[in-house]
């Protein structure tokens, strides 16, 4: 039995939001307060505050990125305010929001052309914080630039551009600057990340108001720029029974030192090829024909700079992740070398295992969601909730 296309319903649904971007246009790219939306089931108006926008971040290529913010359904002026993006590079900020942690879920049902249906999702991270999901960098979801150049991004001018953002979005929103400000995201969004708050800490504006009263960040299943995201790959396919031992110990021996991603030596490329056939390509919901410059190699000096300097972050991983394998995440870790604070144990959820934990000297913890894959969230909704709700409380997992 087919079961829910989410790229047509994803379409379906950006489509008929449309009419009202352009009312956005015509009020100067005012916020809009979101009161409806097509195709949700249990009642007529939404059960939480949702407004959508635009934020221009470069004026002289008219840079806009769009976004949709959504209040805390506990306490909004004291609970934390997460500024989260989505990986890919590419990936619109409605996947984050419908397929992860924000408060709305798609029916998983038979696609039969009709308008997608929507119910409200009960482990929402809304429940406890403020979000901010933001479409970037420029090119993904709503986001656009004027100007073909305004196009041509990177590492380094997403996070300058989500920096932007925050200050012009807390101008208009007083009412947040005394919220504690987190940064998130997932898989590539996972590298900028710390690259943002390294520049809400470090940057050239740091006398610009307003003020960011920032905490620290929270990572998932995320990329580093370090060869060990994707060499982690090979091992983890091994352990899980996917490879054969010969593949495993051809590459083992034929690709020692190298980048798995771009080997240099024949033996080794050919190998990793076999390996890459023997994969199943899962469909994307993300576009990755963006004009991106990965001009930031590794992302660790600066995650090590910001928890040294006693801002906090939470690195978790899925554990049936194959695209960035946790054991890759645990390698980097290890190397930064930081002291044991709470040695390696289970953490729990209704009286059951929901993955293992150790957190460090240096104000990072680093948590497994047992049976979750890439975007843990979305297979273990209820587990990671629990997971945030704690850590985001200053408490152990």
């Amino acid at each position: 039995m087919l079961t829910v296309n989410y790229h047509h319903r994803f379409i379906i649904l950006l489509f008929l939001l449309l009419p009202c971007m352009f009312r956005w246009f015509l009020l100067a790219s005012a916020a809009y307060k979101v009161t409806h939306l097509p195709g949700f089931l249990q009642q007529s108006t939404l059960p939480f505050n949702l407004e959508t926008g635009y934020i221009e971040v470069d004026e002289f290529y008219d840079v806009q990125l769009f976004y949709y913010f959504i209040e805390s359904e506990r306490n909004p002026r004291e609970d934390p305010l997460l500024l989260w993006l989505t990986g890919g590079p590419g990936c619109s900020a409605f996947s984050g929001l419908s397929l992860e942690i924000g408060p709305l879920k798609f029916i998983s049902e038979r696609y039969n052309g009709s308008l997608p249906n929507l119910v409200y999702h009960p482990y929402s991270w809304t429940k406890i914080s403020n979000i901010i999901f933001l479409d970037s960098p420029v090119g993904t979801g709503f986001s656009f630039s004027n100007h073909p150049e305004g196009y041509e991004t990177g590492d380094k001018s997403w996070s300058k551009h989500a920096v932007i953002f925050l200050r012009k979005w807390l101008k208009d929103h007083p009412q947040f600057l005394s919220n504690p400000l987190y940064i998130a995201g997932d898989s590539y969004a996972g590298k900028v990340v710390p690259l943002v708050v390294h520049n809400i800490l470090n940057g050239k504006d740091l006398e610009e108001q307003p003020k960011f009263n920032i905490q620290g960040y929270m990572i998932g299943n995320p990329s580093t720029g370090e060869f060990i995201d994707y060499n982690a790959q090979v091992p983890f396919a091994f352990g899980m029974g996917i490879i054969s031992d010969e593949l495993y110990q051809g590459i083992d021996k034929n690709c020692e030192g190298e980048d798995y991603e771009n080997p240099k030596n024949s033996p080794c490329a050919s190998l990793i090829q076999i390996f890459e056939e023997g994969k199943v390509k899962e469909w994307q919901r993300c576009i990755h024909d963006l004009n991106y410059t990965k001009d930031v190699r590794s992302n660790l000096e600066y995650q090590v700079n910001i928890t040294t300097s006693g801002h906090r972050a939470l690195v978790y991983s899925g554990d049936h992740d194959m695209v960035v394998p946790f054991m890759g995440t645990k390698e980097w870790i290890k190397s930064l070398k930081f002291s044991i604070r709470d040695p390696w144990r289970s953490w729990h959820v209704s009286g059951q295992v929901a993955g293992y934990t150790e957190s460090y000297s240096n104000n990072m913890t680093f948590a497994t969601v047992k049976g979750a894959g890439h975007t843990a969230p979305e297979y273990k909704a209820k587990e990671c909730l629990a997971m945030f709700r704690r850590w985001i409380s200053h408490r152990l997992l």
